[in-house]
């Protein structure tokens, strides 16, 4: 499976929101493998973190994000399970929706989709797998928005928009980043 020909299913090449996505992805991938490469895990199937990676952010177009060119109707914090439901729709195995729906903050429990009631289905969204929770990590790196995306994050830049978040976030986060040497 090529992600970029899942992207280009839903994307069209050369578009703003391609462009951005793909950028985006790549960087994800890249930063990820580097966690698992460090990790020395050798149950860490790196073709699937790769791949998970390109595609965990596939469902933003369905969002209402303009400043990276969506012109979806959800919010922007639905966009994990909405590309759940894409990569399961194309068939692929359910590791892949799953990366995408956990991703989105450092994983959204279901106490605070209650609690804050958000738009999200009721269930709990945190990342569980290995590759789960070093997706959701490295994409906390970079940035979707054009004036950002080049500029990595640093951790504790990461960990202070995550605790202005949800202090879980940075919590969970913070774990992370002690258990994969960042």
């Amino acid at each position: 499976m090529d992600p970029v020909q899942v992207i280009e299913k839903f994307y069209t090449p050369g578009s703003e929101t391609h462009t951005i996505l793909v950028h985006h992805s790549r960087q994800v991938a890249k930063k990820s493998l580097e966690i698992a490469r460090n990790l020395a895990d050798p149950d860490l199937d790196l073709d699937f973190i790769e791949k998970a990676a390109m595609l965990h952010d596939i469902g933003i177009f369905l969002t209402a994000s303009p400043g990276i060119g969506c012109t979806g109707d959800a919010p922007y914090i639905c966009h994990g399970y909405l590309g759940r439901a894409l990569l399961d729709k194309e068939g692929l195995d359910p590791a892949f929706g799953l990366v995408a729906e956990r991703h989105t903050g450092a994983g959204i429990c279901l106490d605070t989709i209650i609690g804050h009631n958000l738009p999200l289905p009721r269930r709990d969204m945190v990342p569980i797998s290995p590759a789960e929770k070093i997706i959701c990590c490295a994409d906390k790196f970079f940035s979707k928005t054009p004036q950002h995306r080049d500029k990595k994050m640093t951790v504790s830049a990461i960990m202070a928009e995550l605790f202005a978040i949800d202090p879980a976030h940075a919590r969970r986060f913070s774990g992370w980043a002690k258990a994969f040497k960042l």
